[in-house]
């Protein structure tokens, strides 16, 4: 808690010390309003208002900015006037500054070092051996999806080459899909979330409670005919797939490479400073 009343003390004092003006900016702009050596400045307004609004609504806001910009500073000059320690205030932004300085160096370091660098056999062998960590809140499933007009020609045949997505039947389905299909996916051989399947068609609840039940899905609405036959099933709460948890993986093994890198880097600098003789223990 400490820390982060530090924190906003320095954020606030930085905020607030960029707002000061001595007198008018060089081009000779007028401020909009003053108090104390302080001046808001048209330009300064506009940075902050929202592109695109006009009118009463652009008045309306900058009104309420500028009545809370000046409310800022009168609080923040009363609070000056009355903290009896400002040795300390220095002290705490000082700090702040050490600690900003030193995390915007490391992270232009491991940039320029790392990068957002990781392969396809680190994230693989991560998920191998992490087991259960990677869990699916959602079913996935792996099939085949057609979408045709009610009327569709063949239908008979038509769903006989879904029961069967393999094959000869793949060439007769992707023929069929080209002249006559609304929209046509074959996914006998990678997950896809119900989520994104259930955005191709209408499944109801109970349509997804049963998935791994009933194999083939065939859905009407006052236009279309879905089917769906469904080749494998992986419930909620199973591991999810790899190419649905590499984006987690490989933000864990960067996090966990920056810091490997930090704590390398903090032990080099002390080792070279501490052969030049520039630690001195008393």
């Amino acid at each position: 808690m400490k820390q982060n009343v530090i924190w906003i003390a320095a954020v606030c004092l930085i905020l607030l010390g960029s707002c000061r003006q001595s007198s008018g900016k060089s081009d000779g702009e007028e401020p909009l309003v003053r108090t104390g050596e302080y001046c808001l400045y048209r330009s300064d307004l506009e940075t902050v208002l929202p592109v695109g609004v006009h009118g009463a609504d652009s008045a309306r806001l900058a009104e309420k900015y500028i009545r809370e910009w000046v409310e800022d500073i009168l609080l923040y000059q009363q609070a000056e006037e009355n903290l009896p320690d400002n040795e300390e205030i220095n002290e705490r932004v000082e700090a702040y500054r050490r600690s900003l300085t030193v995390h915007l160096y490391q992270e232009q370091l491991v940039e320029q070092e790392l990068g957002s660098r990781v392969t396809d056999g680190e994230t693989e062998a991560y998920y191998n051996a992490h087991q259960g960590q990677f869990v699916a809140v959602e079913p996935y499933l792996k099939g085949v999806f057609m979408k045709v007009p009610l009327r569709t020609p063949s239908l008979n045949a038509l769903r006989n080459w879904m029961k069967t997505p393999s094959g000869d039947n793949l060439d007769r389905l992707e023929k069929y899909g080209i002249s006559h299909a609304v929209s046509y996916e074959c996914f006998p051989a990678k997950w896809r979330p119900v989520s994104e399947v259930s955005l191709l068609m209408p499944l109801t609840k109970a349509d997804i409670d049963n998935l791994r039940q009933r194999k083939t899905l065939e859905v009407t609405d006052s236009s279309y005919r879905y089917l769906l036959h469904v080749c494998e099933v992986l419930p909620a709460g199973g591991q999810l797939p790899l190419e649905y948890a590499a984006g987690e993986i490989k933000e864990i093994l960067v996090n966990l490479k920056r810091a490997e890198y930090v704590l390398r880097m903090k032990e080099d600098l002390y080792m070279e400073a501490l052969d030049a003789g520039k630690i001195i223990y008393y």
